[in-house]
């Protein structure tokens, strides 16, 4: 997602934004949740409610 969001600044000319970057994170963490990853609370703060 880091790359992700650097390749969009760099050449689509998007403004850096730590805000939409975590959220993207949060998103693709939720949607391995849902997939079925397991482990994923020892990686993640346990503020973030990706389960």
């Amino acid at each position: 997602m880091i790359w992700k969001h650097r390749n969009a600044c760099v050449f689509d000319h998007m403004s850096p934004s730590l805000n939409e970057l975590v959220d993207r994170i949060k998103d693709e963490a939720r949607c391995w949740a849902k997939a079925g990853a397991r482990g994923l609370r020892v990686v993640l703060p346990s503020s973030w409610d990706v389960h």
